[in-house]
């Protein structure tokens, strides 16, 4: 298991927990990321912040303290 902003350009994870404050874990959720959603890293953006996912199918863009509170298993 790793951190969301850990992961390699085109590698894929399962969100398994969602870490920090209630407000932080209030948005995640909104933006569709929950426990046991397949997330993708997409590409980061040149100085590496912010950081463009693609889950169920959309594209979001996480700053990377974001992307720390977010544990995955990464999928082979």
């Amino acid at each position: 298991m790793m951190k969301l902003s850990e992961l390699k350009q085109g590698e894929r994870g399962t969100v398994v927990d969602i870490k920090g404050s209630s407000e932080m874990k209030r948005k995640l959720l909104n933006m569709g990321i929950v426990k046991g959603a397949e997330i993708k890293m997409v590409r980061n953006a040149p100085l590496k912040d912010p950081i463009e996912f693609e889950i169920r199918g959309y594209h979001i863009s996480l700053r990377k303290n974001e992307a720390e509170n977010i544990i995955v298993e990464v999928r082979k």
